[in-house]
């Protein structure tokens, strides 16, 4: 196979040109050797620059426009302290940077435009400057493929590539005095350190620093990658190389230096430049039944180390969800998540340098692991789920010429490399079951068909030299690191059988291949872990054996199996992508995104969209003071209304415990329970017109595992009480009552099918049953205590946009919690029988038996005849039916209606507008 390039794709043409038309008016410079210093030897055939910064910022400033890009306010520069053959000089260079969606054709691009500069203005030397190996073996890979290609397009100009290799310093000579295009691909790690054997005095090279070579010529780097090359440090190291200028590629720039051409994610996928992703979630769901602990994260919080992590939290309405809590040695579990399951889970030990947190039941969790769930069936329907995709696409795709690869990245190296290699051993398992029935696979061993890329090799200097997928340096070791990694052709073969790869992270940046159509991550999604590196491995379009690159959309689909769901990942695809422009834009205006004029807002919007952008930032909000008139609560109408309302109470209640066994018994039999499961949903990701990735899913779902008969049983009442007692509102029920209700259920079996989802419904319908009872049988009756008028403070401050002007309230101004509240209160200002009302103060509460309760309105309405006032109490809810509310609501307001209508003997309704009181 020989890989074929399209030289006439748009959006490249516009990347190449953006680059070249900075340098417009640059004369075309023939070669010219130039010594370093009257009293050096060391003599160069530099880059030469004859224009002055004030053109290149014109030029750069036209370039933006053409591309709608937000014209910088100046030529950024880098400066560097600089040691050079005559001593130490300063140099101010400038960074031009280009943004490319992963699988575009970056590296194709930054080639091309190179030769370009050569041919219109003569520029030749070139260091293309890498984070790491897989990179630098990508970068040398495409120059062997393209160089045929390049030759023909550029009439056979002659250039060379290379990798800078300390164990051939021969070459900077050739690198610093050749008239010929040159390229020279360098790992940052390679230069980074005084210890690097550039920087030393080598006996071949006379005296001379192998660093002098380069800087003499003036080079133009090309940094691949350049986020990763942000430290100090990184940058002292590239202005040692004394560069000419610098351009700079990636998908996910950290950095704004002079932006000249961008071709967002949103872009590429729209145009259909890359694959299209669908995404097959594998989950557990309703598996409650044993504590769950995921470690996201260990940092230091205050000269305190604090750990993130997951658990499955008893919230307040008695659910069970997913929770991220911080936890410091000494923290209960079982005290965070109100729940019993988690009683022998004490922190006992966080250790940041080894990554783990130690439990005092001697339970460890490393950064990334997981307890609680069913890891190895998530792993085999994950690995399964791949296999039959797999199969089915080279079956669908076989007929176009093309060879389908699946990537996996897995969480730790063990778990295929060691003695208990799991994933390994259920790939095995699985293939093989799955090849039975198949003639294309039948014959094939599963071992033949896979390769592995894990470890790091360096040499003395700490420069990576090779990696490979065992300790030990084999042949066949060599074969599997050149295959992944070198021979993209060979690997892309029909006749070569490896088509599953696994990798750590080694691939997450910098190698990628055309022909990856499945990307499963055995790996737990936390915060080193990105989306955008992973399923950029898969997203370049598709080559046939003929190299031809395969541009049908309905061909090109990349296919992501995931331990999450699939609304998770969109959003979290979403939100990597809004950080990484986030980052720039508050670069860019050296300031946060809240504090943006209307101006610049635009700007960024019409540059980036609206879908990369958090909600527009509130404008500055202004607190005013509301002042209580005197007068008005010294008024008989109000002394009148308050004389009633002021009046404390305290209720009773009683159960029926014969009516609650009786009521929730045929509710619990008809408890729809679920077996914990493993279940794969298929979705597709879209991209809208405001920028925004979203997931649609499809109609396909599968349970693949369930966990009938694999459970220990929990005593129930336990935790049918400890769900009702943790939750909002709170209700404590003897374990007798619980005992004789579950005796008297016909559906026994839902307690074993699921006992952790059993229990939280259960107590959900004996709470709702329980609270029914309190209400209608709750009886008020007045106490020696009341609320004293002289509570009512003389004023208090809100936000203005919170506050409602009042010529009727006992304040000037009327705090308002919603826009149903500001209607009613507008309307209210406009009836005349209205004489006078309040919004009834935060203090001003009803003991209930599901919480306090704090009414809305106290209203004084004056009759036709103005003799009589009549007192009003009103609750405003946006619903006009009481069944319509939540029942803690719902409960409230019943609760209201006794304490005010049958002790007090006031006016009491629920109302959802002022023309209904």
């Amino acid at each position: 196979m020989e890989f074929k390039f399209e030289s006439n794709q748009d959006y490249q043409l516009k990347a190449i040109q953006s680059i070249t038309n900075i340098f417009n008016g640059q004369p075309l410079v023939s070669p010219e050797i130039i010594f370093s210093g009257e009293e050096s030897s060391l003599a160069a055939i530099p880059n030469q620059l004859y224009l002055d910064k004030h053109s290149l910022f014109e030029n750069l400033k036209i370039v933006q426009k053409e591309n709608r890009l937000v014209e910088s306010d100046c030529l950024k520069l880098t400066e560097g302290e600089i040691d050079t053959v005559n001593g130490t000089k300063i140099i101010n260079y400038p960074n031009f940077s280009v943004e490319m969606e992963t699988g575009t054709g970056k590296t194709y691009v930054y080639i091309r435009t190179a030769l370009e500069l050569y041919k219109q203005y003569g520029f030749r030397k070139f260091i293309i400057v890498v984070p790491s190996v897989p990179v630098r073996e990508g970068v040398i890979k495409t120059f062997k493929m393209t160089q045929k290609h390049f030759k023909s397009m550029f009439e056979n100009t002659p250039y060379r590539y290379y990798e800078y290799s300390s164990d051939n310093l021969s070459r900077l000579r050739q690198f610093a005095y050749s008239d010929t295009v040159e390229f020279m691909v360098m790992t940052l790690a390679s230069f980074n350190k005084d210890s690097n054997i550039i920087r030393q005095e080598p006996e071949e090279l006379q005296g001379e620093k192998p660093l002098h070579f380069i800087q003499a010529t003036r080079p133009i780097l090309i940094l691949d990658e350049p986020q990763n090359m942000e430290s100090e440090n990184s940058i002292a190291a590239l202005s040692s190389l004394y560069p000419m200028f610098t351009l700079r590629y990636s998908a996910t720039h950290r950095v704004p230096y002079n932006m000249v051409y961008r071709l967002t994610p949103f872009d590429a996928y729209r145009q259909n430049l890359v694959k299209k992703i669908e995404v097959d979630s594998v989950i557990e769901e309703d598996n409650e039944n044993v504590p769950f602990i995921s470690l996201n994260e260990i940092k230091n919080v205050g000269k305190v180390l604090k750990a993130t992590l997951t658990i499955h939290k008893l919230t307040k309405s008695g659910n069970i969800s997913p929770s991220k809590i911080s936890v410091k040695p000494g923290d209960s579990l079982e005290k965070k998540s109100n729940r019993k399951e988690y009683s022998n889970f004490i922190i006992d030990e966080i250790n940041a340098g080894l990554g783990y947190v130690k439990f005092t039941n001697n339970n460890r969790l490393q950064i990334g692991e997981t307890t609680g769930e069913n890891k190895e069936a998530i792993f085999e329907a994950q690995i399964r789920q791949t296999i039959v995709s797999h199969f089915e696409k080279q079956e669908f795709l076989k007929k176009d010429g093309i060879k389908v690869l699946s990537l996996f990245f897995i969480d730790k190296v063990d778990n295929f490399a060691g003695e208990d290699a799991i994933i390994k051993k259920l790939f095995i398992k699985v293939f093989n079951e799955l090849k039975a029935d198949l003639p294309e696979w039948k014959e094939k061993q599963a071992e033949d068909v896979i390769a592995a890329y894990f470890a790091n090799r360096k040499t003395k200097s700490g420069e990576v030299i090779f990696e490979d997928s065992s300790s030990g340096e084999s042949q066949k070791d060599k074969e599997v690191y050149d295959l992944i990694m070198k021979d993209k052709e060979k690997l892309l073969s029909f006749k070569e059988p490896v088509s599953f790869i696994f990798s750590h992270t080694a691939l997450r940046e910098g190698w990628d291949n055309p022909n990856v159509f499945q990307i499963c991550t055995l790996n737990q999604t936390i915060s080193e872990v990105r989306k955008r590196q992973e399923i950029g491995r898969g997203l370049r379009l598709a080559v046939n054996q003929q190299g031809d690159r395969i541009h049908d959309p309905r061909l090109n689909i990349l296919t992501v199996i995931a331990n999450e769901s699939y609304e998770k990942f969109a959003k979290e695809l979403q939100s990597e992508i809004a950080e990484e422009y986030m980052k720039e834009i508050e670069k860019r205006y050296g300031k946060p995104l809240s504090t943006l004029s209307e101006e610049e807002l635009a700007k960024v919007i019409e540059e980036f969209g609206e879908g990369i952008i958090p909600p527009k930032p509130p404008k500055k909000r202004d607190r005013v003071v509301a002042r209580l008139r005197k007068e008005y609560i010294l008024d008989s109408r109000f002394q009148g209304l308050w004389e009633i309302i002021k009046q404390k109470t305290k209720y009773s209640v009683n159960i029926n415990t014969e009516k609650l066994i009786q009521d929730v018994v045929p509710e619990l039999n008809s408890i729809e329970v679920k077996e914990s499961r493993v279940v794969i949903k298929k979705s597709s990701i879209n991209v809208t017109d405001q920028n925004v990735f979203e997931a649609i899913q499809m109609t396909r779902e599968k349970v693949v595992e369930t966990n009938k008969g694999k459970l220990n049983l929990p005593n129930l009442v336990d935790l049918i009480l400890s769900f009702m007692e943790n939750t909002t509102p709170s209700v404590k029920l003897t374990r007798r009552t619980i005992l004789a209700i579950l005796k008297n259920m016909s559906k026994k079996e839902n307690m074993i099918v699921n006992p952790q989802q059993f229990a939280i419904e259960a107590a959900k319908i004996i709470r709702a049953e329980v609270n029914k009872q309190l209400v209608d049988g709750i009886v008020y009756e007045k106490i020696d205590d009341w609320y004293k008028m002289e509570q009512f403070e003389s004023e208090f401050s809100s936000w203005k946009e919170n506050l409602i002007p009042s010529k009727r309230s006992i304040y000037d101004l009327v705090p308002c919690d919603s826009n149903v509240e500001k209607e009613f209160v507008l309307e209210l200002e406009k009836k005349d029988y209205v004489k006078m009302y309040t919004k009834l103060p935060p203090w001003f509460k009803v003991s209930t038996p599901v919480g306090g309760y704090n009414p809305d309105w106290a209203i004084v309405i004056e009759e036709k005849t103005g003799e009589e006032c009549l007192y009003f109490i009103r609750e405003t809810k946006s619903v006009d039916d009481i069944n319509k509310l939540r029942p803690e609501e719902k409960f409230k307001v019943k609760c209201g209606e006794k304490h005010f209508g049958e002790t007090l003997g006031i006016n009491y309704r629920m109302v959802s507008n002022a023309n209904e009181i």
